[in-house]
């Protein structure tokens, strides 16, 4: 009698009574002779023509001789910001009907923005792993809701959970390049080293995947690999080893408007733009270098020289990672794959910034002030972004930027590199894509269908086009011709070498917003509004907008994102769903999103047995914002970091050994500052007024016992406090100051 197994597997042997009378069989195994690996690698914020082989005079050389051992894409778009674009590249979907219009920060009710990919739309990596690949990601991931990032989870939506093997890297959107917040599969983790023994979270990602991948190796080698390594690089904040910092000191002396023109030039000399192609004008708000005052211009000209450093360091790394898979022997089977997710940042605002917390508060970064601090930029004592002019200049030959529908936010560098699997190296490729056509491209290759069911769940079509065949056919054509684009409001269709699109200004009716025309086959840069002289062909592409809103579930079109995730954010069963956190020490560490929102003002008690000695009781931020209670030097000390401006409560007395209750309260005042009162046991040991209580105070989240990053230079990390903390409780006030919320929207905005 033949049995079947009560595992329901489909077992193709046969079971009898005793072994003797059974045959054993064992499933082939799902791993194809040959089959190559994938590396996917995203960069951040950076713009079209800022790797050297698109134009820039940034050195970039291993990225450059990708190009010239594989393919270069000219026609390459996204979806003008980072969590958007990264859920199309690894579901082939578009952003929208996998419920990422924008940012993973965000929930605001509807389909189109959950911040969470849907199962019926399967990552890459589920595929992928399904085909017998390991599947590995390190690095940048923002394709979870923020609120569901902490230590409770869920984890439904980390990597783990989305069909990697192994994860090392951060959740969030940013963090800072020395001091980051580091998850290592599904825990919080601290940083192998500190930046005095020249830690760099670069470096740390591409060590973690190099092991990731030579574990891998040298157990199974005959097993391919899918690597995804998303850089920090190169979103703010722009921070780089100090050597490549000093290699850039006084090139970009001469100004945007030099340097834009430059490689402008640069890149008709290479092929990457047709030779006809007219320089975008200049984008409203960026003033002619030549008008800028002595300290502007020293202020922005080195905000650049970090942004190169940064980039060169990340070529570096990109190069470290190449070397290693050449010695591996695994070079000439590996589609490698170099990508950015949006064009160079907006958010720097005129005229850049040494810290972007102080946007995110509404205050104006003054080049005056700012060039006090030059040395510090690019290093742990800041957290900066690159002005507008220098933004178009690394989107050249486009106009406007990030989170904009027009060419500086969607069009954006592309290589693929496989050694025997694109003969044509060196060649560029100039047909239109997008990001949801890596997916089918890389599944194409490999020779995987798109599964119509993974995991039980049926899957949504997917939206994009294999662009394997222009990997030996300079002329093939993807099979798609319309391409929608909705970011923030902004609007935009692509069809047949046709673009129209919109510049959306937040609160304005959307029936407002003027539509531009333009026929990319012939004006690379949108230099030529063709909207008048052809209303037929823009009411053709407006009315085809909104076809293709309704199919791939754009609507409704929304521009008013700070309501809608404080709303989301209150859900219950997300920490931030409370207005009262009590904690038990110890726990993880708490990631910004999930931090109680002291903007308000707060109380914080601590019950603790107090053994003698120094450490850190509770540490937000970081040493450019945050605020840090602690026992110095024996004292209980309160210290308040506004932008290096510190307000700080110090008791006079030492802290006695034994049980206490530690509390302090800020009130916020009119004034927009704080009365600040720290108490031991019910008494008053010290008290002050802070100038100023920010809105968004650190992007960096909380540590309660230790200290992930100093707020203050009287400490270094991790300053564990030796006793032991009973409990901590956190008391936030019921009313939310408007300035919170536009600060929060413009933070989560600026973490794409």
């Amino acid at each position: 009698m033949t049995r079947k197994p009560p595992s329901g597997e489909d077992f193709q042997g046969l079971i009898g009574r005793t072994v003797y009378e059974s045959k054993p069989w064992w499933p082939a195994s799902k791993v194809k002779a040959d089959a190559p690996n994938v590396v996917l690698i995203v960069l951040d914020d950076t713009g079209f023509s800022h790797f050297g082989c698109y134009g820039s005079t940034i050195e970039t050389p291993n990225i450059d001789a990708l190009a010239a051992g594989g393919l270069k894409y000219t026609g390459f778009h996204t979806t003008a910001l980072c969590s958007p674009t990264r859920a199309c590249l690894l579901t082939g979907r578009n952003h929208h009907a996998v419920g990422m219009r924008a940012v993973s920060n965000f929930d605001t009710g509807y389909p189109n923005m959950r911040g969470a990919i849907p199962r019926s739309s399967a990552t890459l990596a589920e595929i992928l792993r399904d085909n017998g690949y390991g599947t590995f990601a390190t690095g940048k991931w923002h394709l979870a809701p923020m609120a569901e990032c902490s230590a409770a989870g869920p984890y439904t939506n980390w990597p783990l959970q989305k069909g990697f093997d192994r994860y090392y890297g951060f959740l969030q959107g940013e963090t800072d390049q020395f001091f980051p917040e580091l998850t290592h599969d599904n825990h919080f983790v601290d940083p192998p080293k500190s930046p005095a023994e020249g830690y760099h979270v670069s470096e740390d990602i591409v060590d973690r995947a190099m092991g990731m991948v030579r574990d891998q190796k040298s157990l199974v080698p005959e097993k391919p690999f899918f690597l995804y390594l998303a850089f920090g690089a190169m979103h703010s904040p722009h921070q780089a080893p100090q050597a490549y910092l000093d290699k850039y000191r006084g090139r970009f002396d001469a100004g945007w408007d030099v340097a834009r023109d430059e490689w402008f030039a640069r890149q008709k000399a290479m092929g990457v733009i047709p030779a006809d192609t007219k320089l975008a004008p200049r984008n409203p708000g960026v003033e002619p270098w030549e008008n800028l005052s002595a300290n502007e211009k020293r202020f922005a000209a080195r905000l650049q020289e970090a942004f190169a450093a940064m980039l060169d360091h990340t070529d570096q790394e990109i190069g470290r990672l190449v070397a290693f898979l050449k010695a591996l022997g695994e070079w000439e089977n590996t589609l490698f794959i170099v990508l950015s997710d949006n064009g160079a940042s907006q958010e720097g605002g005129a005229s850049g910034v040494l810290d972007e917390m102080k946007w995110f508060n509404g205050i104006r970064e003054s080049a005056d002030e700012a060039v006090k601090r030059l040395d510090d930029i690019g290093g742990p004592d800041s957290h900066c972004n690159i002005p507008w002019g220098w933004a178009q200049a690394g989107n050249t030959p486009l106009r406007w930027y990030k989170q904009n529908t027009h060419g500086g936010g969607v069009r954006d560098p592309l290589i693929m590199h496989w050694p025997k699997g694109i003969a044509a190296g060196g060649q560029t490729r100039d047909q239109f894509c997008h990001a949801i056509d890596i997916t089918p491209t890389i599944l194409d290759a490999l020779g995987i269908a798109s599964p119509e069911v993974v995991a039980g769940v049926p899957q949504m079509p997917v939206h994009g086009a294999s662009l394997a065949p222009t990997f030996a056919d300079p002329a093939a054509t993807p099979r798609r011709d319309v391409q929608y684009f909705e970011m923030l409001g902004h609007r935009g269709i692509w069809k047949d070498g046709w673009k129209a699109v919109t510049h959306h200004e937040a609160g304005k009716p959307f029936d407002d917003d003027r539509w531009e025309l333009y026929h990319l086959a012939e004006d690379f840069s949108e230099h030529d509004d063709l909207a008048e002289r052809h209303p037929e062909k823009l009411k053709e592409l407006v009315d085809l907008w909104w076809a293709q809103a309704d199919e791939h579930g754009v609507l409704p079109l929304d521009d008013r994102n700070a309501l809608a995730l404080f709303r989301a954010a209150m859900r219950p069963g997300l920490p931030t769903s409370r207005l009262r956190y009590v904690y038990h020490p110890p726990i993880s560490h708490i990631v910004a999103d999930t931090c109680p929102p002291v903007a308000r003002g707060w109380t914080m008690t601590v019950q603790l047995d107090h053994p003698g000695g120094d450490g850190a009781l509770i540490a937000r931020g970081s040493l450019n914002s945050g605020f840090v209670l602690m026992v110095k030097e024996g004292r209980l000390v309160f210290d308040y970091n506004d932008f290096h401006r510190h307000t700080r409560l110090e008791a006079k007395t030492p802290l006695s050994t034994g049980p206490h209750e530690i509390a302090f309260s800020a009130t916020r005042t009119p004034d927009g500052g704080g009365d600040l009162l720290l108490k031991v046991d019910g008494e008053t040991v010290a008290e002050a007024h802070a100038p100023r209580l920010l809105f968004m105070i650190s992007s960096t989240g909380m540590d309660l016992g230790r200290s992930l990053s100093p707020v203050t230079e009287d400490y270094a990390a991790p300053f564990t406090y030796p006793g032991r903390m009973e409990t901590v409780v956190f008391e936030i006030p019921f009313t939310m100051p408007t300035g919170e919320v536009k600060a929060q929207a413009k933070a989560e905005m600026v973490r794409q």
